[in-house]
């Protein structure tokens, strides 16, 4: 009939098929769209730091559950970290960006509060830039107030973010910890020991804290790791310590030609 009312369009319109698909969050959230979530993680947090010039990193890491005024252990570690951060920031590159625009030897940590809070908070007395790459939990991850605002990434994939963690590293600054800590430890242990990662200096604060934990030596008597394994890595009792134990082992304080587990 001529005046017929015409039929609705509003089913079509409020088809999910007819969602774009970069605003679908239920397409973008289905299983099969993994890998695509995943690059997404990758390429937010590349772009963010190749536009603050981050060639090279020295990661932080350490308890979230150590407090600036929680125990006496405790406390001293906190203060240790963020003045290691802060000796290394002003000393290491990241101050300032060379001719280039990159800068060298960034903070770089976990994100989250204890040890990688102080070790951005020291970064930030230096007035220099901080990473936190921080991993959506359940518990115990905020990110801190430290950081730096456009360096402070969340990720859901842990895998994506150890792959952040290590591309940069020009090293490893390791705090006493617990599963986490023990996790990143060992995570770039076995790719500077498999050469998956160029060799790195890789420093664990407070040997006998890392002694009674762990008996490294012990690994290496009943032959599960090779004796000159246990040269992959050093201990420092101090953050000047630290900072001289890092320069040894071949740490360059800017103008690198960069870092990367991960090419």
């Amino acid at each position: 009939m001529a005046n017929a009312k015409p039929p609705s369009n509003k089913e079509q319109i409020a088809s999910p098929a007819f969602r774009i698909a970069a605003l679908d969050q239920d397409f973008l959230l289905d299983d099969s769209m993994r890998g695509v979530r995943f690059h997404l993680e990758y390429e937010k947090a590349e772009q963010a730091l190749r536009a603050w010039g981050v060639r090279s990193t020295i990661v932080v890491f350490g308890s979230a559950r150590t407090q600036e005024n929680g125990d006496g252990e405790h406390t001293r570690w906190y203060a240790m970290a963020r003045e290691f951060a802060e000796i290394a920031s002003r000393r290491g590159g990241a101050l300032d960006a060379d001719h280039n625009g990159h800068r060298d030897n960034v903070i770089a940590t976990g994100g989250g509060g204890g040890i990688m809070e102080a070790a951005n908070r020291g970064a930030a007395d230096a007035n220099a830039p901080s990473i936190g790459f921080n991993i959506h939990l359940p518990f115990e991850q905020e990110p801190n107030p430290y950081s730096t605002p456009e360096l402070t990434f969340q990720f859901h994939y842990f895998g994506m973010r150890k792959m952040h963690f290590a591309m940069r590293a020009a090293a490893l600054v390791v705090f006493p910890g617990g599963f986490g800590t023990f996790d990143e430890l060992f995570e770039l242990l076995t790719l500077v020991q498999t050469r998956k990662a160029p060799k790195l200096p890789i420093i664990l604060f407070d040997e006998p804290y890392w002694s009674e934990v762990v008996n490294f030596k012990h690994i290496a008597d009943h032959g599960m790791i090779s004796p000159a394994d246990l040269d992959l890595f050093h201990f420092a009792s101090t953050p000047e310590e630290a900072w001289a134990k890092l320069l040894e082992a071949g740490l360059q304080p800017g103008d690198q030609d960069g870092r990367g587990a991960i090419i």
